[in-house]
C-alpha cells in the first residue's frame, strides 16, 4: 500500500516517466484526492521510486445496461533509467494477480501508447470519434421541437450536480461508460488556466424541458481573428442529451456561437448522431482512434455480467498466457436475458485469445471482423455466423472521458 507521505514523490515520479512536465496544481490536488492508495503500486530502487501503477475501482456498463465492477488501471509508468528490466511486466503481474483475488470481472485503461498493452491481453474495445466541423459551411438540419428547448448558461461549478444527474441517467444506456464515484463530478469541469491554450475557461450550457434538465455541453472558445473577419474555435469537452430534441438544440448551439468558425470535437462515440444532422459531412473531418483497452481477468463471470444480441450457445477455446486460469473450453449460452459460462470438455467452436475477446466484449468489434485478420479461428462451420452478432451492441460502446 503506497503511504500517504510517499504519494507526491510517486507522483512526480510518474510525471518524470511521462516527460517531465509538472501538472499544474489543480490537477495533482484532485489526482491525490482521487488515489486509492492501497492500490498503488510502486516500484523502488533504494529512496527512488522508478516504476509506479495504481487502479480505480469503477463500475462499467455493459451490453444489457449491467454495471459491472472492474479495476481502471491507471498512473502506470517507468522513469527512463530503469526501463526494459522487466519493471512494468512485474507491475501488471502483480495488479492483475490482486484484481482476479478482488473478485472483479474486468481490468480497463486507457493507452498513452496503444501497442504497449496488448501482450497482457488487453484489446481495444472502444474508440472515440474526434472532429473539426466547418460551422460557416456545414448546416444542421433538426428535429420539430428543437425550438421549445430553453438554454442557460450556468457556470460549470454550479452546474455539476445537473450534469451529473444527465450523465447518471446515461450510463446504463451505452457499454463503455463509467459511473462516477463521489469525487469524479470534479474531473469534468477540472479547469487549470494553463491548461486553455489562449482559450476561455470552460463554459456550460444547460438545456431544459418544461423546466427540467434534459442536456449539457461543456465548452470553451478559442478566439482567432483573419482580415476577413473572426474564425474562432469552440471546443466542445462533453455533451449529454435525454432525448433527440435536447441533443439536436445542443449542438445547434454549439454551432452557433458568434465570433467562431470551427466545432472541435474531441471524443464523442463512432455513431454520434450529429453526423446524420449536419449537411455535409466531408466538412467535419472526422477521425478516429482507439478509447477503452478492455481484458477479461474472470473470465467466465465476465462472459456472465452482459446479455447478448441474439441466443448463443458457442465453445470458446481461450488463450491466455499471461493469466492463465482463463485458459480452456469454455461453453456460453445466452440471449437478451443473461448468460452462463462454465468449462467444458465439448470440442470448441471457435478459438481465440484473451485480448480478441476483450476487443469484443463490449459489442464494439465484431468477432466476424478479428476472424479476417486471422485473429479468431472457426472450429466448427457456421458457428463464426452465431456468435458474432450476439456479442454485438446496437450502440457503439464509448468511454467519454479517462481516468
Amino acid at each position: 500500500m503506497l503511504r500517504a507521505a510517499e504519494w507526491d514523490h510517486w507522483y512526480g515520479q510518474l510525471e518524470v516517466a511521462f516527460g517531465g512536465v509538472p501538472e499544474a496544481p489543480q490537477e495533482r490536488e484532485l489526482w491525490e484526492a482521487l488515489t486509492e492508495r492501497e492500490r498503488s503500486i510502486g516500484v523502488w530502487d533504494g529512496d527512488v521510486c522508478v516504476g509506479t501503477a495504481g487502479a480505480f475501482s469503477f463500475r462499467l456498463s455493459v451490453p444489457g445496461g449491467a454495471l459491472v465492477p472492474v479495476a481502471g488501471v491507471t498512473m502506470v509508468g517507468v522513469v527512463p533509467t530503469h526501463r526494459r528490466r522487466g519493471i512494468l511486466t512485474s507491475m501488471m503481474r502483480r495488479q492483475l494477480d490482486d484484481v482476479f483475488a478482488r473478485g472483479e470481472p474486468l481490468a480497463v485503461l486507457t493507452a498513452s501508447e496503444p501497442g504497449i498493452y496488448g501482450r497482457f491481453g488487453y484489446g481495444i474495445a472502444t474508440r472515440q470519434l474526434r472532429a473539426r466541423i466547418d460551422t460557416d459551411r456545414v448546416r444542421l438540419s433538426v428535429p420539430d421541437g428543437t425550438d421549445d428547448v430553453a438554454l442557460r448558461l450556468v457556470a460549470p461549478q454550479d452546474a455539476s450536480a445537473a450534469c451529473e444527474a444527465v450523465y447518471e441517467r446515461l450510463v446504463p444506456l451505452r457499454p463503455g461508460m463509467l459511473a462516477r464515484r463521489p469525487g469524479w463530478e470534479r474531473l469534468p469541469v477540472l479547469d487549470p488556466p494553463g491548461g486553455r491554450d489562449g482559450g476561455s475557461p470552460l463554459t456550460c450550457v444547460l438545456a431544459e424541458r418544461d423546466g427540467e434538465v434534459a442536456g449539457f455541453a461543456l465548452y470553451s472558445v478559442k478566439p482567432d481573428w483573419e482580415p476577413a473577419g473572426p474564425q474562432g474555435t469552440v471546443r466542445l469537452r462533453h455533451l449529454g442529451a435525454l432525448d433527440p430534441v435536447t441533443y439536436a438544440a445542443l449542438w445547434r448551439f454549439l454551432c452557433g456561437i458568434d465570433l467562431t468558425s470551427t466545432l472541435q470535437v474531441g471524443n464523442r462515440p463512432v455513431d454520434d448522431p450529429w453526423q446524420h444532422l449536419v449537411s455535409d459531412l466531408r466538412r467535419c473531418n472526422l477521425r478516429e482512434q482507439d478509447g477503452l483497452h478492455a481484458r477479461l481477468v474472470d473470465l467466465p463471470a465476465a462472459l456472465e455480467a452482459r446479455t447478448y444480441q441474439v441466443p448463443v450457445d458457442v465453445v470458446l477455446e481461450v488463450d491466455d498466457a499471461f493469466c492463465p486460469w482463463n485458459t480452456g473450453r469454455w461453453r456460453l449460452s445466452g440471449d437478451t436475458k443473461g448468460a452462463a459460462c462454465s468449462r467444458t470438455d465439448d470440442a470448441a467452436d471457435l478459438a481465440l485469445s484473451v485480448r480478441e475477446l476483450g476487443a469484443a466484449y463490449l459489442g464494439g468489434v465484431s468477432l466476424a471482423s478479428l476472424a479476417g485478420a486471422g485473429l479468431v479461428r472457426e472450429l466448427r462451420r457456421g458457428a463464426l455466423a452465431e456468435a458474432s452478432p450476439a456479442f454485438g451492441s446496437a450502440v457503439a460502446p464509448w468511454l467519454p472521458h479517462g481516468f
